[in-house]
């Protein structure tokens, strides 16, 4: 059946993005103390109304539960606003003094928010209030089974705005959000950016919608109990965090690893922390029900409890279960349960040692995770950044409830629903979206130097290597620049860094020149060396003490060369002495401080 295009929904579009973009136009000149004053008053609205619109959300949804909503709502509403208080983004941001550079931020217009019906008014209050910090308008598209609760924490939002001064439109919400309506969005000509969660198809949309975009992938978190860890501490944190609002943040544990060792310690850990084991047919009962024929999580099952998932499977489990756990024997479609799963249900494997631990948690995130989020529980910290070093995650969490340290609960990660995967999840960004991804800067850069210091052009023909002066002038200006030492320039020239150094150079150069002339002349030596009319020797008049020279310039060539010729070198107070040089000299007291006369 052909798609019905819905004109009704596409005007809405039209003109809910027409209305924000033009409370832009005079929220864009806000200052950052009017903004910060906006950010409070929608903060505080969230946190008034936390438990309300979770209750709303589990009603219309049927996923997670009202406790842990209600937690997700607070961090957005409460923990963000804390976190970000002091973040400069409009305006006047910081003056780099010694570089001469001075950075602006620059709203960026616009935000197109896509909301999943997974967290439905956590991810609005959030993306609103990082939206608005950044001096931006946001048009937010709701998940069709969620449009009410998604819609009513919007104009919570907006009417906070606007109750502290912000221009009437500058927060709106969709109220028929088809997947038409919601693609107009992403590509009107008024949207500078998108905020896009949701399923790999409509994170894929923003990306080809022509628009700046950031979007996140799906998330199949691997757990590795590292053999030095306190089992039942960690198993612990592993099922509070499993069973966090029934599993539905993307960062949720999936697959807990674990060496076989460690076996009978994790079960039973898992069974004090209220968890069930599931026996080999209740284990291939769940897969069934949970993930479809081709791989997807069924959408029944998303969030729910479970008990009702266990009932769902056609077994009956204690009504205070925490989770379900069931243990798997690889990684990969022939095993459908090393997939996310979206829900309480926690997948064990356990393997050989740990470099197998290692390489199936590899083995998992490359399953559907690829770039989200990995934890480690562990006292070892050489293991710990082993693990950090190899996991291909932009989140690696450390004796860590893994929703809770990737949204920035018990970790000191920024407060975000947005976590990006990198390039290796086909994400634009790896960090916890927040306002500074939605600002441009613009900098302000002042003259320093003039294009001839800046670096040599060699002449047609000549190689590709750098002249030994410009190697050399490279070593001055970094001297320089590490210890904060600007020479003065010529008379009459602007003040310039690098024209002293370059003075200090060519005279070294010079010298060292005149030098090398010195050491090659012809010396009077008779044609044999048994030369029968040569006159007796005379021994030569006692030379006069050598005149002390200072050199300008000091690197680490002329230390070796120093140390081959068993000779000192006199150095000034105006000498430059590079830092490899003076550190290879001082092992050999090579360096002799004098004054010039």
């Amino acid at each position: 059946m052909p798609h019905q295009s819905d004109p009704a929904a596409l005007e809405e579009v039209r003109a809910k993005v027409e209305k924000a973009y033009h409370a832009w136009l005079t929220y864009r000149n806000f200052t950052q103390e009017q903004i910060d004053a906006v950010v409070e008053a929608m903060g505080a609205a969230g946190r008034r109304e936390a438990r309300r619109l979770a209750e709303m959300a589990v009603e219309e949804t049927t996923y997670g539960n009202v406790e842990d909503k209600t937690g997700k709502n607070l961090l957005c509403a409460e923990w963000l606003p804390k976190k970000i208080r002091d973040m400069k983004t409009v305006g006047l941001l910081r003056e780099l003094r010694e570089e001469r550079i001075v950075e602006y931020g620059v709203p960026m217009g616009v935000v197109a928010a896509i909301v999943p019906t997974t967290n439905p008014t956590s991810t609005v209050i959030y993306k609103a209030i990082i939206s608005l910090k950044a001096g931006n308008a946001i048009v937010i598209s709701p998940h069709p089974n969620a449009k009410k609760c998604t819609y009513e924490t919007a104009e919570l939002m907006h009417r906070a705005a606007v109750s502290a001064g912000a221009p009437e439109g500058i927060v709106q919400c969709l109220t028929q959000p088809t997947l038409e309506a919601t693609q107009a969005l992403m590509r009107h000509e008024r949207t500078a950016v998108i905020l896009a969660t949701g399923g790999t198809g409509m994170v894929r949309a923003a990306y080809s919608s022509g628009k700046p975009a950031f979007g996140v992938g799906p998330g199949n978190v691997p757990v590795l109990l590292e053999g030095s860890a306190d089992v039942a501490e960690s198993v612990r944190m592993v099922v509070e965090g499993k069973s966090f609002d029934y599993g539905t943040v993307c960062s949720s544990e999936q697959t807990l690893v674990a060496e076989e060792r460690l076996r009978s310690e994790v079960l039973a850990a898992l069974k004090a922390n209220r968890a069930y084991l599931c026996n080999d047919q209740e284990r291939e009962a769940l897969a069934k029900v949970l993930i479809s024929p081709s791989g997807g999580i069924s959408a029944k099952c998303v969030g729910q409890a479970p008990t009702k998932l266990a009932e769902m499977a056609g077994f009956r489990v204690p009504a205070d279960t925490s989770i379900l756990a069931v243990e798997i024997q690889g990684v990969g479609r022939e095993h459908p349960l090393s997939a996310e799963k979206l829900s309480p249900v926690l997948a064990l494997l356990f393997v050989r040692d740990f470099e197998a631990g290692m390489q199936a948690c590899d083995a998992i995130l490359h399953f559907g995770g690829l770039g989200h989020t990995c934890v480690i529980f562990s006292k070892d910290d050489a293991r710990i950044r082993e693990f950090a070093r190899r996991m291909p995650a932009m989140r690696v969490l450390v004796n860590t409830q893994a929703p809770q340290g990737s949204v920035g609960i018990t970790t000191n990660l920024l407060p975000s629903m947005t976590l990006g995967c990198g390039a290796a999840g086909g994400n634009s960004t790896g960090d916890n979206v927040g306002p500074l991804h939605l600002i441009n800067i613009k900098r302000l850069a002042y003259w320093v130097r003039r294009p001839e210091d800046a670096f040599r052009v060699p002449p047609a023909g000549e190689g590709a290597a750098l002249p030994e002066r410009d190697l050399i002038f490279a070593a001055v200006e970094r001297y320089l620049a590490e210890r904060n030492i600007r020479l003065p320039a010529g008379t009459g020239q602007p003040a310039a860094p690098a024209a002293s150094a370059a003075e200090i150079v060519d005279r070294f150069l010079a010298s060292r020149a005149a030098k090398a002339a010195s050491a090659s002349s012809p010396q009077a030596t008779c044609p044999t060396a048994t030369c029968e009319s040569a006159p007796a020797a005379v021994p030569a008049p006692k030379p006069p003490a050598p005149e002390i020279q200072i050199t300008d310039f000091v690197c680490e060539n002329d230390v070796r060369e120093a140390i081959r010729a068993s000779r000192k070198i006199y150095i000034g107070p105006r000498t430059i002495v590079t830092p490899a040089a003076r550190e290879l000299a001082d092992r050999y007291d090579i360096l002799v401080q004098a004054q010039r006369e």
